[in-house]
């Protein structure tokens, strides 16, 4: 089981009377790793397509959690899929086997997350962000992969860009799915509602922890309080999974662990989350032959402002941007099939 004592040390990194206040609570948190391989596992009872599961070691010495679909086809590029914030590779089991019925497929664990290595990660968001990227490249090349179409949603959409930028040869189509940390963020005057006080107010006195935080205090009422915040969920997997309760507790056991992917996000955004490394100051760098395709749900917070940002930014590049009716943030689950068909879609242009 993970103590309360090393998941709130690492909550507190850089504010020791917090820490102090903290270490003192006993074992709480009701979570281990074989607990979130057995909510993985649940979580792709629904997968029909054959596939391989199993860690990658890198030379640095951590462990990517990775699973492999229809690797006899060697004809095409394999689609790489990047979870988002506080995910991790059983969200995708509503795709699995629609996409890879043409090319082999890959999806992990980012390291700090899932069932991946949790590493320390730097408290400078550029050298923090550099470990991400070097992590997907050290598992592209133990892998044996030469290209790849990469497909990254939400954080995951961020670190696939990065990554572009700075291993252009390995990327033949980006996939941008609900990109996070994209825009910059807007000053009080330009937005066109003000942020309220008590906004501010609980966003200083919520800094110290980590996003998730929350998650770990609640302890053996976590998975209630991810039901309660997220009751939507169950009825996005209900196809796939018989008990209810069963994608619950996989959100629970990737996030009540240690945090460390996540430290690395709260050390890489300013507060209410934004970037501190704003992905549109930079997109411009990756290389004009890169096509890059943006996906977003029509029904999202997140308007397409960034698509069709990248599309004025790179006037000579492929940029389309699409829309997907009735989806919102978690579009590959909101409406799967029309998701699917989507990436299909794009996926068919390149060998």
């Amino acid at each position: 089981m993970t103590s309360a004592g090393d998941n709130m040390a690492a909550e507190s990194s850089g504010t020791g009377l917090l820490g102090w206040l903290l270490s003192w609570l006993p074992t709480w948190c009701p979570t281990s790793l074989s607990l979130l391989e057995d909510a993985e596992s649940k979580m792709l009872q629904g997968v029909r397509s054959k596939f391989t599961k199993k860690y990658i070691t890198l030379p640095s010495g951590n462990k990517i959690w990775t699973l492999m679909f229809n690797q006899d086809t060697h004809n095409k590029t394999p689609l790489v899929l990047i979870h988002g914030f506080g995910g991790g590779v059983g969200l995708w089991t509503l795709n699995f086997d629609a996409l890879s019925i043409q090319r082999t497929v890959y999806a992990f664990d980012l390291i700090g997350f899932g069932q991946s290595s949790r590493p320390h990660f730097s408290t400078d968001s550029v050298l923090a962000e550099t470990q991400f990227v070097e992590s997907i490249e050290e598992w592209r090349a133990t892998v044996g992969m030469e290209e790849m179409i990469l497909l990254g949603h939400n954080l995951g959409a961020y670190l696939a860009a990065s990554y572009s930028i700075k291993y252009p040869q390995r990327v033949k189509h980006l996939i941008l799915v609900e990109p996070w940390g994209f825009p910059e963020r807007l000053n009080d005057g330009e937005q066109e509602r003000p942020m309220p006080i008590w906004i501010k107010a609980l966003g200083a006195i919520l800094s110290p922890f980590n996003p998730l935080a929350g998650l770990r205090l609640a302890g053996p009422f976590g998975p209630i309080l991810v039901q309660r915040l997220r009751p939507d969920f169950k009825q996005k997997f209900s196809s796939v999974c018989e008990d209810e309760s069963t994608v619950t507790e996989y959100i629970y056991h990737c996030n009540a662990q240690t945090p460390s992917g996540e430290v690395a996000f709260k050390n890489m955004t300013i507060p209410y989350g934004w970037a501190k490394q704003p992905m549109l100051l930079r997109i411009n760098q990756i290389q004009e032959d890169i096509s890059i395709t943006a996906i977003y749900g029509a029904r999202s917070c997140i308007d397409g402002y960034s698509g069709k940002q990248i599309k004025a930014l790179r006037p000579k590049s492929s940029v389309n941007i699409i829309a997907i009716r009735g989806a919102g943030h978690y579009v590959y689950a909101d409406q799967p099939e029309d998701f699917n068909q989507t990436v299909l879609g794009i996926c068919s242009t390149i060998d």
